[in-house]
């Protein structure tokens, strides 16, 4: 007796055998092959679907493995121009560029020298918190000396402080992906009334580093940087001047090699940019993903102003019953038929013994088979508005940032999702602003102590180890930028005092946060509360004397 199942179909009779075998032949999943992403059986073996390359779907996308700087510095001109063509043009780019160039940056640079004494210690112990406290003073005092010169002796050309040094090239690795700062040793400056330090710095614009004489990638050369085997940057080759300014035709023609690292230590080039593959030695603009969106958000405007135009232009016309047959007939007559003049010259006659007015207005009288009819360019915003907005959001996606700080509407948000987007920004805020410390503030700072610890300008214990040897631990520091300011300065302040009292946070920090200095504010409120006393004027309660700062936030209660 036969175990196989029998099937039967709808009419109650069982399916033969033949027509039931191919139907579990089919059903059965067959080893090797893959559904594919249109339903049906791939007739090749791809075990992914992403790896098919047939199909409406996958069979025309068949991109290429290419290392970083292949797929990057043949393209990387291009991509630049179209990325500052933007900024320059688009509203929404050049706005979301200085929206995080505020929140990181903003209008000064604080340094705050914050020595590793506990590593100095185990060079001397007499590197302690109080010799921390005295360097970090008088760093401090000299560093504002020389990033806020007025001579601007700290950059180059004379023009910039180092807190606009910075904000420019965090613009240019925002836009064009990469900056650069050059060191120059200009001992010639220094004097009375002059420079201070040998040492400044000047801003390149990345397009000047390039391959000499245009040349091709190499296995040393990468465009314009030069490497080692393993990869290390020794060496830039940078134009001596702009390459499409017919002016200096003869110069951006000129390359001059600028070592990373001298050979005493002295330390040159500052190159920053975002890694995104390892065996990257170019950047590539934040624009690039979004370029094409941009463009099109760009001239989907041009478009709707222009239909816009038309439709005022076009305002109310008038139609003839003459259709195209009895025009051609009239136009071509030459008996005494009625012909296309002759009909004008009756229309126009109408019109002028048609004088009809009521009340002193005059009415429309039309000759007969006439009507009025309107443009209707039916330019609504309903399609406009949602493609707008996938856009913002699209292109706030791909800079880290909130579609309200795209747009900057905030009529259009509550106060949850205007919080909820700030989070989310601000997360991209501290990856952006901590990268640029590591990899060019601090190397700057660092360039200037160099000089400072080899003119003893610093105080440093008797047997302190030179600057090359803890030059890391030396140059430790932080930065205070642009203040983070408050949604709901009540509300906000309030949570801040809570975490202060619950130990969640440090008045150190919670200052860095508003670009304080936490020293300053309690030197400035213990000054404050001197004077306070000096006067007969009792302190506030906010001073926290015999009250906590709990209590201080509690709403009053109703007596």
């Amino acid at each position: 007796m036969s175990n196989v199942p029998v099937l039967y179909g709808p009419d109650a009779r069982p399916v033969p055998a033949g027509l039931a075998q191919s139907i579990r032949d089919a059903a059965a999943p067959r080893r090797g092959f893959s559904a594919g992403l249109g339903g049906g059986t791939q007739g090749y073996v791809f075990p992914y679907d992403a790896a098919a390359y047939t199909g409406p779907e996958m069979g025309e996308w068949l991109p290429s493995i290419r290392s970083p700087d292949g797929e990057i510095n043949q393209y990387r001109d291009r991509i630049v121009a179209r990325g500052r063509d933007l900024y320059r043009n688009e509203g929404f780019a050049s706005g979301a560029i200085a929206t995080i160039l505020d929140a990181t940056i903003g209008a000064s640079y604080r340094l705050i020298a914050k020595p590793d004494y506990r590593r100095l210690q185990l060079f001397d112990k007499a590197f302690d918190v109080e010799w921390a406290r005295e360097f970090r003073l008088v760093a401090e005092a000299l560093w504002r000396d020389f990033a806020e010169d007025l001579g601007h002796y700290n950059d180059v050309e004379q023009q910039l402080t180092v807190a606009q040094q910075f904000r420019l090239c965090l613009g240019h690795k925002l836009i064009d992906g990469e900056s650069l700062l050059v060191r120059y040793w200009l001992p010639e400056l220094v004097g009375v009334g002059g420079a201070q330090y040998a040492t400044a710095f000047l801003g390149v614009d990345p397009d000047r580093l390039s391959n000499p004489y245009q040349g091709p990638d190499t296995e040393f050369m990468r465009g314009g940087v030069e490497i080692t085997r393993r990869g290390a940057p020794v060496a830039y080759h940078i134009r001596a001047a702009e390459p499409n300014d017919y002016y200096n035709a003869l110069e951006s023609m000129t390359w001059e090699r600028v070592p990373r690292v001298e050979g005493d230590g002295f330390a040159r080039v500052i190159h920053d940019y975002d890694r995104d593959r390892f065996g990257q030695h170019r950047g590539v603009s934040v624009f690039a993903p979004v370029i094409q969106r941009l463009k099109m958000l760009a001239r989907y405007y041009g478009v709707k102003l222009q239909a816009a135009t038309i439709e005022s232009i076009f305002g109310t016309y008038i139609t003839s019953p003459y259709d195209a047959e009895m025009v051609q007939e009239a136009l071509t007559a030459s008996d005494d038929r009625v012909n296309a003049a002759s009909y004008q010259a009756i229309r126009s006659a109408f019109h002028d013994k048609a004088k009809l007015q009521l009340n002193n207005a005059r009415l429309a009288m039309l000759a007969p088979g006439e009507k009025i009819e309107n443009v209707n360019g039916n330019q609504s915003s309903s399609e406009f508005s949602p493609f707008a907005q996938e856009m913002h959001r699209c292109t706030a996606a791909a800079l880290g940032t909130s579609e309200t700080e795209i747009h900057k509407d905030l009529g259009s948000v509550n106060y949850s999702s205007l919080r909820g987007g700030i989070v989310l920004a601000e997360r991209m805020y501290v990856r952006r602003y901590t990268n640029f410390n590591l990899n060019t503030a601090n190397p700057t700072y660092a360039a200037l102590m160099h000089e400072q610890m080899e003119r003893k300008l610093l105080p440093l214990p008797r047997n302190a180890p030179s600057f090359m040897e803890a030059r890391t631990a030396y140059s430790r520091c932080r930065w205070l930028g642009a203040a983070t300011g408050w949604v709901d300065p009540v509300a906000e302040r309030q949570g801040v005092v809570l975490g202060l009292d619950a130990a969640l946070s440090t008045l150190e920090e919670e200052c860095a946060k508003q670009g304080l200095d936490y020293e300053e504010v309690l030197e400035q409120r213990a000054y404050e509360l001197g004077l306070m006393r000096a006067h007969n004027i009792p302190p506030p309660k906010w001073f926290g004397e015999k009250v906590s700062a709990t209590e201080v936030i509690q709403k009053p209660q109703a007596a």
